[in-house]
């Protein structure tokens, strides 16, 4: 089964997050891997390794990150993390490495579910290809998987078995709020 959570609005890891937690509910082993993610202040890192949940991250971090987990900065929403991982000299490397693990991890048969949190932003900037990606989830067809990301290509609509469209009807975001700790992020 593949499922693929996407759209414009909030809630697409979330969603795989509770899909996750689903799952490990009932004794299997769940693994997240985020493509060019690597703000190692996000809730769902510091969440899912309370709860033993492995979530391998690919991707530039940004650097107040020490600050912003500790509550002393909070994310301005700058971007500078999202640029460097949009960088082709960077994130070329970043996205192979994130293949190759995930193709030995779901080889091993040791895992359930494996989710591929914002995978769409490595198809979309041509980091990683479709036949690619194909070769990623045909590696062990057993198992559950989960992609997610802004924008999913439409292209990988026909092999998938669940589609969400999630999108803001209305959001504190409209409003100039900040994103919030332990909401947003």
């Amino acid at each position: 089964m593949i499922t693929v959570y996407t759209g414009q609005g909030k809630g697409k890891t979330t969603s795989a997050i509770g899909d996750a937690l689903l799952a490990y509910s009932e004794g299997k082993k769940v693994l997240m891997v985020q493509f060019l993610k690597g703000s190692t202040y996000s809730g769902e890192l510091m969440a899912l390794n309370r709860l033993g949940i492995p979530l391998v991250q690919f991707g530039v971090g940004c650097r107040w990150s020490g600050m912003i987990r500790t509550g002393l900065k909070h994310c301005t929403g700058c971007g500078e993390c999202f640029r460097q991982n949009r960088d082709p000299e960077i994130a070329n490397g970043l996205v192979n490495m994130a293949c190759d693990y995930v193709i030995k991890e779901a080889k091993s048969n040791c895992y359930d579910l494996i989710i591929l949190d914002e995978v769409s932003h490595a198809l979309n900037k041509g980091f990683l290809n479709f036949n690619r990606l194909q070769e990623l989830i045909s590696a062990n067809t057993q198992m559950r998987w989960i992609l997610t990301g802004r924008g999913m290509p439409e292209a990988i609509e026909p092999w998938v078995d669940s589609w969400w469209d999630l999108n803001s009807i209305k959001h504190p975001f409209a409003q100039g709020v900040h994103s919030r700790r332990g909401i947003e992020y």
